[in-house]
């Protein structure tokens, strides 16, 4: 039996947990128990959001900056730690080498970025319409928070959810995903070594029905943020809606990509593939269905599938240079071979891959699926998986339309080189983000928001930041 790692994080230490159960963390590449982490209790959660509440004035009442030393310091120790978080990102979620180290990286340097806002983000003075009167606007922190972290990205979360809450004043409670909770025990090492204030940080393991119910329901909670699945946002909304708890959420996505006549190929061959292939197409931003404008469809399938069959995937854990990995668990290697398997019965036709590769761990080929027509579920519903069904259109504003009829709205991307072009997509997509000739991967200092149910409110930048501000109006009448 894989050594028992150690116990959630409360209060400044790594604490007894009530259930005395123990959840597995299997290697999706190996198929092999790696680790055991405790399956927190409603009890857990509770003392969680206790300390938290208990610490959350005294954090307010320092300073931003001081606050943002905090961050600082915390970015420090994970770089001092990048190796080792590498190799257990890659061992958990089956994450290739390169991109578990940019997520190590990112996630230090995410932090070193909100801790800058402490002299940033203001207030505002308005104008008021009687004399002798201000009217001041004060940004001030809404109290205690909660973060509910998926299993993709799951160390760069914790920050994009803790680092905005603790720079504005918030003390923060942590699910990590059960399904990799380790590397969350290494960030909680890290803040307990730098002597983070107690109860301002807490990590509590468990599921989603026990755990993230009661983040999301608990009266002490003013916010909680998730990134999850639809599902998952529903549930935490209806949750939180008993004590009208703010929601932040970040959904599934079903993002197109627009390649139009007059693109450059290479270019979008290229930004493509990458963006379907990170993490083995389990990002919620990846493209998951292409429109390829009719005079070049030909040209451009055939570029496609030449670099779908060079991309490289097996065990991360022992090959560095790879461009894949497995799918996380044997539930997600079963839900896309069901849709590509649903897809080819509709019509569609593979031009490449569509199955399970090996017998051990969760491996699917990369997979190019031709034929495809709008009306098609897997053109309407999240894949998660390294498929990319292709279909051709006639005019922009048909690829627009097409692009539009979903019930997402995270991400999309075009590809031209006329301006013109660009800037009609850019005014008629109905989406949070669009990107133009380029992969899509959204920078720290943008908004990462999504419309329909991609989502309510956003992360990254000055926007994300304002999530976790609530505003004080103030009269001051003098004579």
């Amino acid at each position: 039996m894989a050594t028992i790692q150690k116990n959630m994080y409360i209060n400044g230490e790594f604490t007894e947990h009530r259930s005395g159960k123990w959840i597995d963390v299997i290697n999706p590449a190996t198929e092999q128990l790696i680790a055991q982490v405790p399956e927190g209790s409603k009890e857990d959660v509770q003392r969680a959001i206790d300390a938290a509440e208990q610490a959350q004035e005294a954090w307010e009442a320092l300073p931003a900056v001081q606050r943002g030393v905090w961050l600082h310091k915390i970015a420090d120790g994970i770089r001092q730690r990048e190796a080792e978080l590498t190799a257990t990102i890659v061992a958990e979620g089956g994450k290739t080498q390169g991109l578990a180290q940019t997520e190590v990286l990112f996630t230090a340097d995410y932090l070193d970025y909100m801790a800058e806002w402490a002299r940033r983000y203001e207030g505002e003075i308005v104008n008021s319409d009687r004399p002798n009167e201000n009217i001041f606007v004060f940004k001030k922190a809404i109290g205690v928070t909660t973060g509910i972290l998926p299993w993709n990205f799951p160390f760069f979360l914790i920050a994009r959810k803790a680092a905005p809450a603790l720079i504005t004043g918030n003390t923060i409670v942590i699910k990590p995903s059960e399904v990799t909770p380790l590397n969350a025990v290494i960030f909680a090492e890290i803040i307990d070594a730098i002597g983070l204030p107690a109860g301002v940080l807490n990590i509590v393991f468990g599921y989603g029905p026990v755990v993230g119910q009661e983040l999301a329901a608990n009266p002490k909670v003013g916010m909680v943020s998730l990134t999850g699945s639809v599902n998952a946002g529903i549930a935490t909304m209806e949750a939180a809606a008993k004590n009208v708890t703010k929601v932040s959420l970040e959904l599934g996505g079903k993002a197109p990509a627009i390649v139009m006549n007059d693109a450059d190929i290479d270019l979008a061959v290229k930004a493509i593939v990458a963006s379907r292939m990170i993490n083995s197409g389990q990002v919620c931003n990846c493209v998951e269905r292409l429109y390829v404008q009719e005079g070049i469809y030909d040209t451009l399938m055939a570029r496609l599938t030449e670099a779908f069959r060079a991309v490289t995937f097996g065990d991360p854990a022992q090959q560095q240079q790879l461009d894949m990995g497995p799918l996380i668990n044997a539930a997600a290697l079963e839900r896309v071979e069901q849709k590509v398997a649903e897809a080819v019965a509709d019509g569609a036709q593979v031009v490449l891959g569509g199955q399970r590769a090996g017998s051990t761990g969760y491996f699917f080929q990369p997979t190019l699926l031709s034929h495809v027509r709008q009306e098609m579920a897997i053109m309407h519903e999240e894949i998660f998986g390294p498929v990319l069904p292709v279909t051709t259109f006639k005019t922009l504003d048909q690829a627009i339309a097409w692009a539009n009829d979903c019930e997402y709205g995270l991400t999309s991307s075009i590809y031209t080189r006329d301006l013109n072009t660009a800037m009609t997509a850019l005014r008629k997509l109905k989406f949070g983000e669009t990107y133009v000739n380029r992969e899509n991967f959204e920078a720290m200092q943008g908004f990462h928001a999504g419309w329909r149910k991609s989502g309510i409110g956003g992360a990254d930048g000055r926007h994300g930041l304002e999530e976790y501000l609530q505003t004080h109006v103030a009269y001051l009448q003098f004579s």
